[in-house]
């Protein structure tokens, strides 16, 4: 069922807990993680830090909980070639404090894009194409500047003058959810035109790509 943006709430992670060793990660449609004594609980949403590349910098909705193991949901790793088994372990980091990002507006989205390389051999006349990764992503978007001092302006403010890790949660009216992790970049120099509302730019400078949740 189509949707529009209209009632999405754009929220950032403000704190990340202390570090929770993983011991291994599973070759599965929905990898499971051992990790002794975690302390996740089902729902949590966890950044995690493995020595696969492709899951490095990746952030998941915790399910499957147990003692020492629990599954990120949606985390596909069942293709060998990109995910060596037994070379997974690495950490994961819970999000434990949310800040909703309050009267935001004129979102737009770069990057995801295919990559591609021409590339021609010496014996052949025609090019061909290579696909060659994917673009960095790029959110802006504008806020009030009046929410100069609100916990949400604040919190932009904080994660662009450290250069924190932070994780960038997006919920739909509808109930569907994305997750991409980031680094904040915040102007706030405010920007006037006649007939507008003065606002500041804030940019989310995406550190890999997202997970989707469906409704």
């Amino acid at each position: 069922m189509a949707r529009t943006p209209t009632g999405t709430i754009t929220s950032v992670a403000t704190a990340l807990s202390t570090s929770k060793t993983i011991s291994g990660i599973s070759n599965a449609a929905e990898a499971v993680v051992s990790s002794v004594g975690h302390g996740f609980a089902n729902g949590d949403i966890v950044l995690i830090l493995s020595a696969w590349g492709r899951l490095n910098f990746r952030a998941f909705r915790v399910k499957g909980v147990t003692t020492d193991s629990y599954t990120l949901e949606r985390g596909d790793t069942t293709n060998t070639e990109f995910f060596t088994p037994g070379q997974g372990a690495g950490s994961a980091r819970k999000v434990s404090t949310w800040v909703d990002l309050d009267r935001t507006m004129n979102h737009s989205t770069s990057g995801g894009d295919a990559k591609t390389v021409n590339v021609k051999f010496i014996e052949s006349d025609n090019e061909i194409v290579l696909n060659d990764g994917f673009n960095a992503v790029q959110r802006t978007f504008d806020m009030d500047a009046d929410m100069i001092g609100s916990p949400a302006y604040e919190a932009l403010r904080t994660l662009s003058d450290t250069n924190a890790d932070t994780v960038v949660r997006q919920r739909a009216k509808t109930g569907a959810l994305s997750l991409i992790p980031a680094k904040v970049s915040f102007n706030e120099e405010e920007t006037l035109t006649e007939g507008q509302a003065v606002v500041v730019k804030g940019t989310f400078n995406a550190q890999n790509k997202s997970t989707r949740y469906p409704a």
